[in-house]
């Protein structure tokens, strides 16, 4: 398993109180792509530019999809570009893997709203190595969590002990999940506007 599925199964598995939002999600996911191909040793930061080195020894399509994926000519792809160019429904890339592996069923539980319908997550071992990540507030897990409004009563407000290059791919989805936060505010003002206009106010 990646950081990406075990974020993703914590986003389904959390408390319904507040739901996560898919496009929050999608660039979180994103973000922990880019961290999991750090670690896999496919991919160097330099700076915020993602440079590819190999591909990754993987079995996960997932990953496998992101490293093919990656802008391999000079300049290379800036961190926060890869977050809203490969996060754009990634989430809804992730929901089809786990429901065609039989790891998802629906059902009215789960945080991640999709629509009218819920997802909640069958027994597995990805589920219970993500929850034994998750309860240890292992920092990666806990900080993207935090980035999509998720909050383990274990977790604090620092990511704990990561390095730069970690460091540098969540703040950049930190920054992206805002942005995209701004956007909506925006958007529901414009509505709102132009709906008092046609009420004559």
């Amino acid at each position: 398993m990646t950081t990406a599925k075990d974020l993703f199964i914590i986003a389904v598995d959390a408390e319904p109180s507040c739901p996560v939002g898919q496009g929050d999600l999608s660039l979180a996911l994103a973000g922990a792509e880019v961290i999991d191909l750090l670690r896999a040793e496919a991919l160097m930061l330099a700076g915020d530019r993602m440079v590819p080195t190999r591909q990754p020894a993987t079995d996960d399509p997932l990953l496998t999809e992101a490293a093919s994926s990656l802008a391999r000519q000079v300049p290379y792809e800036r961190v926060e570009d890869w977050l809203w160019r490969r996060g754009r429904d990634l989430s809804a890339t992730y929901l089809a893997a786990f429901e065609e592996a039989g790891l998802l069923t629906r059902q009215r539980r789960g945080r991640l709203s999709l629509g009218a319908v819920r997802m909640a997550l069958a027994d597995s071992p990805a589920r219970r190595r993500a929850m034994n990540r998750w309860a240890a507030d292992e920092p990666v897990l806990a900080a993207l969590a935090a980035v999509v409004g998720i909050h383990d009563v274990h977790s604090t407000d620092s990511p704990g002990a990561v390095d730069d290059t970690v460091t540098t791919v969540l703040a950049a989805v930190d920054e992206a999940v805002l942005e995209l936060e701004a956007v909506r505010q925006r958007r529901a003002f414009e509505n709102a506007a132009f709906a008092n206009i046609w009420r004559g106010a």
